[in-house]
């Protein structure tokens, strides 16, 4: 014997709100939605200061290497003014001169107290000055 309520011995779900004329939702599943977002949120909060941490890494390179290309070219005119520049940025830089080149290898920390190796850069410049 078949049930009004059922259908070939399937019952029915209870709906939150279905006796108000509202569309439903399983009683399970109440608070689902705040329940993902509080596990998605960390997640995503991870990712974006990777990011961030990526590109102050990123530019933070980019500082570094211009600064040891032109510490480069101001030690080969002469200008021993050329490692103010590394040090404005907070790098160190150290100078090797052998034929007619002078190569600077200057490095920094990273940004952001990040777990990874400092930044380093080299450039080489005609040492005309001496």
């Amino acid at each position: 014997m078949t049930m009004p309520w059922s259908r070939s011995g399937c019952t029915r779900i209870a709906v939150a709100g279905a006796s108000r004329g509202e569309p439903g939702r399983r009683l399970g599943e109440r608070g689902s939605v705040t329940a993902e977002f509080a596990v998605a949120l960390p997640a995503v909060l991870v990712v974006l200061a990777l990011a961030v941490g990526a590109l102050s890494t990123a530019a933070a390179t980019i500082r570094v290497q211009h600064a040891a290309t032109e510490a480069a070219r101001l030690l080969g005119r002469g200008d021993e003014s050329g490692l103010a520049r590394v040090a404005e940025i907070g790098a160190t830089a150290t100078v090797q001169r052998s034929d007619d080149l002078v190569c600077v290898e200057a490095s920094a920390p990273v940004p952001l107290h990040l777990p990874l190796p400092p930044v380093a850069a080299r450039a080489c410049a005609l040492d005309g000055g001496h």
